[in-house]
């Protein structure tokens, strides 16, 4: 199983970290819509790294198809073909009032984001005319002095971030591939997003052969009593944020603590972070993230996720993991074979 892992986008430091982690032999690098540019980071490395690179994700309702589109190119371009776009929705306070851009129907929205940005790659691949249009955004002008014509390492892939059924189908109708939100249990994992995937595939009459599934994972890594007090307490707090959140309401359900979800968001209001972090307990905390040691977390990946998925993307949420935890971590990952029959979607 491959190994991707979060890059910290400083740009004071990116170059050197991604350096690091390369000798630590992950597969990928990603990065997310944080602090930093999603896609800035990337172009600092992709000459310098032998990893695949991927944005994990780039929002995309603040921005149009067409410069990620450009972003996408250039970046596959520039690291020879090892780059992937992941896009995402995010939820309608953050696209409102922390992007200041508009939010409506997201799935569809985002069906034809995906859409576009795909049918612009093929255009300049293929040398047809661009002629998209859709119920949100339309694209039908590309004079050839804005045509950066056939990518010579070929069209990167685009995949979707999702949690909720009806994303996570969406994905599977037009998307290359689903990664899938890091806030989940096995069940949820199990009953309801790869059963949407499965619906998904069947609409758009896809073979499960022609789109990749890229679970995601909270690891809270420890070889000590106290390094695993010390990583569990950073995921508790990420836990406790995604739990405040009512879309991901319907994970907290699968786990029986739907009751959670509105004492959170209280909490969250009020900004008291430790009082929401003490309401993870280690039962809530076991079903939603990953913990011990490197080869305890390798073990239990592979048994969540090792019969439909080929990689994993890992976080390390709030902490840092010691070097040799991670090289333990990837050296046991990828002693597991990928999925031998991917119709197993």
């Amino acid at each position: 199983m491959k190994v991707d892992v979060h890059l910290d986008a400083r740009p004071d430091r990116v170059v050197a970290r991604a350096a690091e982690l390369a000798a630590l032999g992950v597969d990928g690098l990603f990065t997310f819509e944080g602090r930093h540019d999603v896609f800035l980071p990337l172009a600092a490395v992709a000459p310098t790294v032998p990893t695949d690179l991927m944005t994990n994700v780039a929002i995309a309702f603040p921005r149009s198809p067409l410069h990620v589109a450009h972003a996408a190119y250039d970046l596959h371009l520039a690291s020879g073909g090892r780059f992937r776009l992941g896009l995402g929705s995010q939820i309608r306070p953050h696209i409102e009032n922390r992007y200041g851009a508009t939010w409506s129907r997201p799935a569809a929205r985002m069906g034809e984001f995906v859409a576009a940005v795909k049918a612009i790659l093929t255009a300049w691949q293929s040398g047809s005319a661009l002629n998209f249009r859709g119920e949100f955004t339309r694209h039908t002008l590309m004079p050839p002095n804005f045509d950066p014509g056939p990518n010579p390492a070929g069209v990167p892939p685009v995949l979707m971030g999702g949690l909720g059924r009806l994303m996570v189908r969406t994905a599977a109708e037009v998307a290359d591939g689903l990664l899938v939100m890091p806030f989940h249990t096995e069940e949820h994992f199990r009953a309801h997003t790869m059963a949407a995937v499965r619906a998904g595939l069947d609409r758009a009459g896809r073979e499960p052969a022609d789109f990749t599934v890229i679970p995601q994972a909270m690891v809270a890594i420890g070889r000590t009593a106290a390094e695993q007090e010390h990583a569990d307490a950073a995921v508790r707090r990420l836990i406790a944020f995604y739990g405040s959140t009512p879309a991901y309401l319907p994970v907290l359900k699968t786990a029986g603590r739907e009751g959670l979800q509105p004492r959170l968001n209280e909490l969250s209001k009020r900004g008291a972070v430790a009082e929401m972090t003490e309401l993870i307990d280690d039962e809530l905390l076991s079903q939603i993230a990953v913990r011990g040691t490197p080869e305890r977390c390798a073990e239990e990946l592979g048994r969540r996720f090792g019969d439909v998925a080929g990689r994993v993307c890992v976080y390390f949420p709030g902490y840092s993991p010691p070097d040799q935890h991670v090289i333990d971590l990837v050296s046991a990952l990828h002693q597991m074979s990928e999925p031998a029959v991917p119709e197993s979607l």
